[in-house]
């Protein structure tokens, strides 16, 4: 709703202010479609260049978030530690019916208490992959860690892909504006021996290829480069919290311990209580 709203303000903020300040909107409409299909055409193809067909798919679909916002909400980080509590028991109690959960977690009776998170094949993977290597009693835990690290930071470089190509976009539009602008200029020139006032015109509509490249750059692509370089981020912190209990158990601490650890590493505005927490996993081991 936050991305609707600002969109709604700028446009009645920008377009408000020069209608205001006696600007006509009939220049700006009649050039409109033309300087649009020269700067926005231009961007697209030059994005197409530089991106593969998946990293296109995957930028479109992420511009989403800026109007829905992140994924993983407080419910989703409670539910998760209570998940990870959950496997961490049976991992140390039977090693044996830990195997069916990870090996097929589709049809885990564990994880399909969340469907939220079973659905998310990035946060199944990383939490089946790292119970199945600490059960391969590796002498150093350190080495699973560094290999969830490594797992851990290749994930939030390729999900932070999207926020650098509209980037890329936003610094681009500026000048295609500019080149918008010249091939209106070059258009005028052609009809130098016109009376002042359709030279005039002419001109003004050249400078709506500026106005629109500027305008486009830092009043929409940028702001949505930012917005879903935060969402990422944000997000990003569901996926910490299973490297933070995992590490945790890797190292053998009580699975309490481990998920306490977790809770507190979750961040301020989506942690749950710890009475909140504590309920959760009383009411899971009652339902076990």
């Amino acid at each position: 709703m936050g991305g609707l709203i600002g969109i709604v303000v700028i446009f009645a903020m920008v377009f408000g202010g020069y209608i205001l300040a006696g600007g006509k909107m009939a220049i700006i409409l009649h050039s409109l479609p033309f300087e649009m299909m020269i700067i926005l055409g231009a961007a697209v193809g030059a994005f197409l260049i530089a991106n593969e067909f998946s990293a296109v798919k995957h930028t479109l679909k992420d511009m989403g978030k800026v109007f829905k916002g992140a994924k993983w909400k407080q419910q989703d980080y409670q539910d998760l530690l209570v998940l990870l509590f959950a496997l961490i028991r049976i991992s140390r109690d039977s090693p044996v019916e830990l195997e069916a959960h990870i090996e097929d977690p589709d049809s885990s009776a564990v994880f399909s208490k969340y469907p939220k998170i079973q659905g998310d094949k990035a946060a199944v993977a990383l939490i089946c992959d790292t119970l199945r290597s600490a059960s391969m009693n590796y002498d150093d835990p350190h080495q699973v860690e560094d290999v969830l690290e490594k797992r851990m930071e290749e994930r939030y470089q390729h999900a932070q892909h999207s926020s650098h190509a509209l980037q890329v976009m936003a610094d681009g539009l500026p000048a295609l504006g500019i080149v918008a602008a010249v091939l209106g200029i070059i258009k005028t020139m052609a009809s130098i021996d016109k009376p002042p006032a359709v030279l005039g015109g002419m001109i003004g509509g050249a400078l709506v290829g500026t106005f629109l490249g500027v305008f486009l750059a830092y009043g929409l692509v940028g702001p949505f480069s930012t917005k879903v370089e935060a969402v990422v981020a944000e997000d990003n912190h569901f996926y910490n919290l299973i490297r933070e209990v995992l590490v945790a158990n890797l190292h053998n601490h009580a699975p309490n311990i481990c998920v306490e650890v977790g809770r507190q590493n979750t961040p301020g505005a989506k942690r749950p209580s710890f009475n909140d927490l504590e309920a959760a996993l009383k009411e899971a081991k009652a339902a076990a």
